[in-house]
């Protein structure tokens, strides 16, 4: 089992898969109680090994007739012993080294699928970003071209408002013109009315002294 899981051809994502298959997913609701009840199994037939070994290493329980049968005997149990604490020794170590490289290709794979993920987010910002930008200069040049044709209809405009500053002060000028000479032509209308009404009262006169003159 410990080879299969370290085999360097299948990936922790195809590992996934498989740990998240239904059947595994049936028997992971009570995995932690089986793996529970595997080394404590495990553990007993280890310290059961032990326990053998160190009887039948003492020199105390063997018999002293010196046969070789008994010697024999006894040698085939503290041989048994001793497989037997290999065994359970290392299929408890590998229990545990099995267990955490479940749970290392599962966080693996999580990290994998999540870089991805990662990646494919910071792409797609990038190339937003990039649109963005690239929106961000055509919209600049545009401004740019209007902020150009604005600023030739404002030279325009200030060309034309220039031209009609100088009508306006014109047309004053002539306007200012006009009054003073009616100012003027009012002022010679006035001694000219003056000079008539005069001229009348003269008339007048000279007409009273004709009149006289042929009644005499």
């Amino acid at each position: 089992m410990v080879l299969l899981l370290v085999i360097p051809f299948i990936s922790p994502k195809k590992w996934q898969v498989f740990f998240r298959s239904r059947f595994l997913q049936v028997l992971s609701q009570q995995a932690q109680w089986y793996f529970g009840f595997l080394v404590l199994i495990l553990t007993l037939f280890l310290l059961d090994a032990i326990r053998e070994m160190r009887k039948y290493s003492n020199k105390e329980h063997h018999d002293h007739s010196h046969h070789i049968d008994s010697e024999l005997q006894m040698s085939m149990r503290l041989f048994r012993a001793q497989r037997n604490f290999y065994i359970s020794g290392f299929a408890l170590f590998l229990s545990l080294v099995i267990r955490r490289l479940v749970t290392l290709i599962s966080t693996q794979a999580t990290l994998m699928a999540e870089r991805e993920a990662a990646l494919k987010q910071a792409q797609s910002a990038t190339t937003t970003a990039r649109d963005l930008m690239a929106q961000g200069k055509k919209s600049e040049d545009e401004q740019n071209n209007t902020n150009e044709t604005h600023q030739e209809e404002i030279t325009k405009l200030e060309a034309q408002i220039s031209l009609l500053e100088d009508e306006l002060e014109k047309a004053k000028k002539d306007k200012q013109a006009v009054i003073d000479q009616a100012k003027g032509v009012e002022t010679e209308y006035d001694r000219l009315s003056e000079e008539h009404k005069k001229l009348q009262l003269k008339l007048k006169v000279y007409g009273d002294g004709a009149g006289d003159k042929k009644s005499d």
